[in-house]
């Protein structure tokens, strides 16, 4: 069974979000709390948080034991984009696009077979 977590309109443009969750894609939660608590990133804060949240479901909701899951699925999508105009010179003006993102943390269970010898 997997935990599905969302994070929407992250005020952090995608693809500065990707990079930090590039580091903890496909680790358990353990390893990816390490990571992201060392990472000197503005994103790694609410990402996180995010995954505090996921095991925090999975324990309470599921009986699940944390050290049991990783992240199945991270993804990093590009949400709205606030619009700004920024006055120049002669009148003219630069537009500026404030970007956001969208985030989606997938937990499942490890499933851990013994080799019988």
């Amino acid at each position: 069974m997997a935990i599905t977590v969302k994070l929407r309109q992250l005020k952090i443009a995608e693809r500065k979000t990707r990079m930090v969750a590039d580091l903890v894609r496909y680790k358990t939660v353990e390893e990816a709390e390490a990571i992201l608590s060392f990472t000197p990133k503005k994103a790694s804060l609410p990402l996180l948080k995010l995954l505090r949240s996921a095991a925090a479901s999975a324990k309470n909701t599921y009986k699940f034991d944390p050290k049991n899951l990783y992240i199945a699925k991270l993804t990093v999508d590009g949400g709205p984009m606030q619009k700004r105009v920024f006055p120049r010179s002669r009148g003219r003006a630069d537009h500026i696009e404030k970007r956001t993102s969208h985030i989606t943390l997938v937990l499942e269970q490890k499933l851990e077979i013994e080799n019988k010898k």
